[in-house]
């Protein structure tokens, strides 16, 4: 029987997270599996993987073909490594020590630029964060002078209309009060003798 390391579908649509499985060759895409290696999630960034790693170098060893992405997987994780320098011991190109010392300072770089491209990611999402913080800090300065301009258009059109009625009404007093009479000479009673 022909066996393939490949991943199998979960999730909803538009979030699709994968299942590393063995398979027959022969069976479908979410079939029937033989064993469950771990699990993979593109969603995040970077993609999170879940990895049984003896089991996953157990099946690459008695020859699980895996398909091009769990292919890519499998490097990063270091189980195509961990088989190609198991494969040196059994030639006598080297002894079991030396593999794993070989192994683990791979181990270590890959872990580090993985930590650094964590880090970028983390210092870009926190850059844009500013950003936009900024551009809406920004936008709520000018939208608070826009309103304060125009409360000030408002309160001196308001000005103006009082003072336009505050004239008005002094006009129409003065039309309406009675012109001042000037005095009459009062005519001088006859003083009687």
């Amino acid at each position: 029987m022909a066996t393939r390391i490949r991943l199998q579908r979960q999730g909803r649509k538009g979030y699709a997270y994968y299942h590393i499985v063995v398979a027959d060759s022969r069976a479908p895409r979410d079939g029937k599996f033989i064993e469950r290696l771990g699990s993979y999630n593109p969603n995040t960034n970077p993609a999170t993987i879940d990895l049984n790693f003896d089991r996953a170098l157990y099946w690459v060893q008695n020859g699980a073909q895996p398909t091009d992405t769990t292919r890519n997987i499998l490097s990063r994780e270091g189980v195509l490594m961990k088989n190609h320098l198991l494969g040196g011991v059994k030639k006598g190109a080297f002894t079991e020590d030396i593999a794993e010392t070989k192994f683990e300072a791979w181990k270590q770089s890959k872990d580090s630029s993985l930590n650094a491209l964590r880090l970028t990611v983390k210092e870009a999402q926190s850059a844009e964060e500013k950003k936009r913080l900024d551009a809406e800090i920004a936008y709520n300065k000018a939208k608070e002078e826009e309103i304060a301009k125009k409360e000030a258009e408002i309160k001196a059109a308001q000005a103006a209309e009082a003072a336009a009625k505050a004239k008005e009404a002094a006009e129409a007093a003065a039309a309406a009060a009675p012109a001042p009479e000037t005095e009459a000479p009062v005519a001088e009673a006859p003083v009687a003798e």
